[in-house]
């Protein structure tokens, strides 16, 4: 359900955003006369004209309007970012027309004892093997072997290289003192196989040609040359689990090699119990939305939507990337990019949708002192001050929210009981 509501701003409230619009920009104007940013008000009107402060004062008077208007305990609850258009602008008024679509309705279908199983966790040798595996990869040496050795596969090739389109050098494809592993499949396929078998010193011309799914267009599916020179040839040595070994560790409690094998089951074991844990919990959650009954509005999911695009840029900033260059990577555009998360983003919708009907339905709250005693003791999980803890995550509300989400899944995953 959608609903339309006009609400306006006008007297001193649309003044006093005028002037807000026009202080934020006033250290950057120059006029004859006048020092920078020392133009009066007045004298800018007049000059420039009103019009010139629309658009940042409407952004000011959106956000007024919009506060009253969910106020109002007649005005219908938001689902999504609201729809909004400037009906009238003057210099004395603004008219804006709020289009809100309502939260979707639930028939909310069985979600108690689901008949969903929880897994039991196992750790089996091989995995412990696995991550002893790692653990020599992360202490081992690189020993770097005579001119006369000739690389085989397991073994790092110390490379310069440059590759040629049509003897003509390609951006990207230059490097130095280049550490390749030979067998680690991080070139294109065939290059490191070309120099098995070199050796220090050694020069070739490796032909490859670039995979069709390749994400430059420049390059993709085209025959290329590399002129490569082996600089040194090297291995990796691994460690042997000794004293000296587990002194360099220096992991509490471990001295031995049984002492390694059971820090790492028991961190195995952690990590898989938490795992089963979540996919129990979505298992659940997948059941319950299954059971029941509501329609998701397309404005609903393309808030989520937004929302998880964010989430994702933030996390490549994170990594010194942009989501320009991802989607130029994947070959890919921001439409297709953002229609690949419509299904993610509405089973997040539809988990929520589903807990907000169990809070309704077994009417759950989450008294001031539960409030008190979960911001005391998550803060402490996290190692912070209750001060800092409460900075960080920006409202009471929400972290009240999340309290009352809990008590609602504790109904879905039979923890109530």
């Amino acid at each position: 359900m959608k609903k339309s509501y006009t609400l306006k701003l006008e007297g001193k409230e649309w003044k006093d955003c005028l002037h807000d619009a026009y202080n934020k920009k006033k250290k950057d104007i120059k006029m004859d006369g006048f020092r920078k940013g020392q133009v009066p008000y007045d004298v800018y009107v007049k000059k420039v004209g009103v019009e010139a402060l629309f658009m940042d004062s409407v952004d000011m008077a959106v956000d007024i309007l919009y506060a009253k208007l969910l106020s109002d305990k007649e005005t219908i609850t938001p689902a999504a970012t609201p729809s909004i258009d400037i009906k009238d602008i003057s210099k004395d008024k603004v008219e804006i027309e709020f289009t809100l679509v309502a939260t979707p309705e639930v028939t909310l279908g069985k979600y108690k004892d689901l008949g969903i199983k929880k897994e039991k966790v196992e750790v089996t040798d091989e995995e412990i093997e696995h991550e002893l595996g790692h653990l020599k990869e992360q202490f081992a040496e690189m020993k770097t072997l005579d001119d006369k050795t000739k690389i085989k596969e397991g073994m790092i090739a110390v490379i310069d290289f440059e590759g040629f389109l049509n003897d003509k050098a390609f951006k990207g494809g230059k490097g130095e003192d280049y550490s390749l592993e030979i067998g680690s499949h991080t070139f294109i396929p065939g290059f490191e196989e070309a120099l098995v078998g070199l050796k220090k010193g050694d020069k070739k011309d490796v032909k490859v040609t670039f995979p069709e799914n390749y994400h430059s267009d420049e390059l993709r599916g085209q025959r290329v040359v590399f002129k490569v020179e082996v600089k040194e040839v090297k291995e990796k040595v691994f460690p042997e689990f000794n004293k000296e070994f587990f002194e360099d560790l220096n992991v509490g409690g471990v001295e031995n090699l049984d002492d390694l094998k059971k820090y790492i089951k028991e961190n195995l074991t952690a990590e898989k119990e938490k795992q089963l844990e979540d996919d129990y919990l979505f298992k659940c959650l997948d059941k319950v939305v299954e059971n029941s009954k509501f329609e998701i509005p397309e404005e609903m999911t393309e808030d989520e939507v937004n929302r998880l695009t964010r989430e994702f840029s933030e996390k490549l900033q994170y990594q010194g990337l942009n989501i320009e260059d991802y989607l130029k990577f994947t070959n890919s555009t921001m439409d297709a990019f953002k229609n690949s998360l419509k299904p993610e983003a509405n089973r997040r919708i539809g988990y929520r949708l589903m807990m907000d009907a169990i809070v309704e339905k077994e009417h759950l709250e989450v008294t001031d002192e539960e409030l008190e005693k979960g911001l005391d003791e998550t803060s402490k999980e996290y190692g912070m001050s209750r001060e800092d803890f409460e900075k960080e995550i920006g409202s009471k509300e929400l972290f009240k929210y999340d309290l009352l989400m809990r008590k609602a899944m504790k109904f879905v995953t039979g923890e109530n009981k």
